[in-house]
């Protein structure tokens, strides 16, 4: 079926097409380096799960890519741009911050409340391209690890 009969088609049944998508603003992406020395660049990301009754909960992984080590692992039923500045000035008193934060376009990322907090710390944001989770790919190995060793271990 061709587009001019579709848009004849939504015409005379009073339908609306789909909303234009809000425009995800573009953060400065780079190739994935591995740094040398502990804590300059650390990678985040959102872990989806289920409890046994089957409400929904979110963990939020830091890793730092130098060490492999597990910053922080936050879980909450519901996360966030707040929740995770919350979580990164929690970090900040008790192990300091990286230069480098990278993380996917998820909305807890993306938000108002993570670039400001971003620029009043001096720590430069990077959003991986959409799409490819390979560029995030410390903090997906660690994932996958996370969810085959706690997440996984008591299906119902």
């Amino acid at each position: 079926m061709n587009y001019k009969r579709v848009e004849r088609l939504y015409a005379s049944s009073s339908c609306r097409s789909a909303a234009a998508r809000k425009k995800v603003p573009v953060g400065e992406r780079a190739p994935l380096l591995r740094p040398t020395k502990a804590n300059p660049v650390w990678s985040m990301d959102v872990v989806f799960d289920r409890t046994a009754e089957g409400r929904a909960i979110k963990c939020l992984v830091i890793v730092d890519d130098a060490t492999h080590e597990a910053v922080a692992i936050d879980v909450e039923r519901a996360i966030s741009g707040h929740g995770v500045v919350r979580v990164l000035d929690r970090l900040a008193h008790s192990r300091g911050l990286p230069k480098v934060i990278r993380t996917d376009n998820g909305k807890e990322f993306c938000g108002k409340a993570m670039v400001a907090w971003a620029l009043a710390n001096r720590v430069q944001l990077r959003q991986i391209q959409p799409g490819k989770p390979n560029q995030n790919a410390y903090v997906e190995s660690f994932n996958g690890r996370l969810r085959d060793e706690c997440l996984n271990e008591h299906p119902d």
